[in-house]
Order: structure tokens, then sequence, then C-alpha cells
């Protein structure tokens, strides 16, 4: 289960067009460095997250692989999305903090 507060921070990097969504568009913003940081859907393929753990390793982007893709879709607003690259610096940390638990405050 994805933690609430990376769902959050998602749904506002969407708001503000800083995420790409979808396998290709993804791909495509890697290769362009412009993500940040990949999210990828516990329940993707293992093909797919084969293929972006090889492309985080290729260009250095950190990568987390956590919750469904009904979850992840939900949060930027679309439907079966599996994989997110953030393209917002300050946003991906935010995210890789939350992920790696340096924020407690507001815990449920």
């Amino acid at each position: 289960m994805v933690n609430k507060k990376i769902l959050g921070l998602m749904g506002l990097a969407t708001r503000a067009r800083k995420i790409a969504f979808g396998a290709d568009s993804v791909e495509i913003e890697i290769k362009s460095k412009k993500v940040k940081l990949i999210l990828v859907a516990e329940d993707a393929s293992d093909r797919t997250k084969e293929k972006f753990q090889k492309l985080s390793e290729k260009f250095d982007i950190p990568i987390i692989i956590t919750g469904t893709i009904e979850e992840i879709s939900k949060a930027i607003g679309k439907s079966n999305k599996a994989i997110v690259g953030v393209k917002e610096e300050n946003l991906a940390k935010e995210i890789l903090k939350i992920n790696n638990g340096g924020e407690f405050i507001g815990e449920n």
C-alpha cells in the first residue's frame, strides 16, 4: 500500500503538470533527462518493472515500486496508469523522503 502523503504529492505534481504518465511517455521523458523520480505500481507486469529498473540504473534516477495501478491512477486522475515519472526535483525529493520513512508528522 502506498503512503497517502505520496499520493497527495502525486496529485499536486499532476495539477502542476510536473509528471509524465504511461510507459511510453515516461520513457521519452527519462531519455530527455526530465524525470527526477520513477514510480511503478507493484501490480505492473514484471517486464515493465524490469524495463524501468534498467532505465533507472542507466540514467541514475531513483525508482520506487509502490501501490497498485488503481491507487496511482486515482492519484493522478487517470485510468490504468502503472508508471509515473515526476519531473519536479523538490516533489521528487519529498516523495523519496516520505518513502524512506523521513516524514512522520500527521502519519496515520
